[in-house]
């Protein structure tokens, strides 16, 4: 991957199998470009909102996977204690969905890429520690602005959206070479779920967390 262009991932050859068997078509949309056909902005937009100290660790920000950790747990508790109330209501288990725990991710860039790449998405221990090892070997023979290149022309934007350019055209009509820094700052709000903000990529929260990551834009450093 140092000189060859990987053609998908793991995760996209996922997608590709669940859209034809569930739609029985694959509407894919994705097309590679070079580091220097992204633009800044972009960059510095998605390292903002998905891993600012990118440039700086070694592909594992441990202080980050532990406040993730026990952010998860104290949101599983709390639908726990949500799903016993409403098992000790009369018919409540028929009549009322159970209330799921709202989990958020400590994941860096490079690991986010390792577990595209190359993994499954099933959550185990196991899984995570081939997770920390891919990465920690990617790291050691990619350069951090290669890591970001693969990662941005394979990153999912949407259903059977991958990359930075299908999802400025898709999106904004223009290449990626030529996204400003509020289109690149909105197309970085929806990484974390990109199927759900597709739904309304206009919606208040994207463009008010959008101005947030923009803001943070000038301070971020790239590879």
């Amino acid at each position: 991957m140092a000189v060859l262009t990987p053609q998908s991932t793991s995760f996209q050859r996922s997608e590709a199998w669940r859209l034809l068997v569930e739609k029985h078509r694959i509407d894919w949309h994705q097309e590679w470009v070079g580091d220097t056909r992204i633009a800044a902005t972009l960059k510095r937009a998605v390292i903002a909102s998905e891993d600012a100290g990118f440039v700086d660790h070694l592909g594992v920000e441990w202080d980050a996977l532990e406040k993730a950790w026990e952010k998860n747990q104290r949101a599983e508790a709390a639908a726990a204690r949500r799903n016993a109330q409403l098992g000790q209501r009369q018919g409540a288990a028929a009549t009322t969905p159970k209330a799921e725990p709202k989990l958020v991710g400590g994941s860096t860039i490079s690991q986010q890429l390792a577990k595209n790449l190359l993994l499954s998405g099933e959550r185990t221990a196991l899984r995570k520690g081939q997770e920390f090892v891919l990465t920690l070997t990617l790291e050691a023979l990619l350069s951090k602005r290669r890591i970001l290149e693969i990662y941005l022309n394979h990153v999912e934007w949407g259903e059977g959206l991958f990359g930075a350019q299908a999802a400025a055209r898709h999106y904004f009509h223009m290449d990626a070479s030529r996204l400003d820094a509020m289109s690149a700052a909105r197309l970085a709000v929806m990484l974390p779920a990109p199927k759900r903000f597709e739904k309304n990529p206009g919606s208040a929260y994207v463009s008010g967390r959008a101005a947030t990551i923009a803001a943070r834009m000038g301070g971020v450093a790239l590879p």
